[in-house]
């Protein structure tokens, strides 16, 4: 459960700085961004296949 969150609200991080990025054509921060949303929105999903979505207790 903690590590979807976290995994997840990196991927956000990354797509925010991907975005920044872009404003500012940045290169460099561009594949680093979107790289790093790519990869952790990744292990999120895997995460979420894999364990299941957490039921409320």
């Amino acid at each position: 459960m903690v590590l979807m969150v976290v995994l997840g609200l990196v991927a956000i991080l990354g797509i925010i700085g991907t975005i920044s990025s872009l404003k500012e054509r940045n290169i460099l921060g561009i594949i680093f961004g979107g790289g790093s949303a790519l990869v952790f929105g990744w292990f999120t999903v895997m995460t979420l296949i894999n364990s299941g979505f957490p039921v409320a207790h």
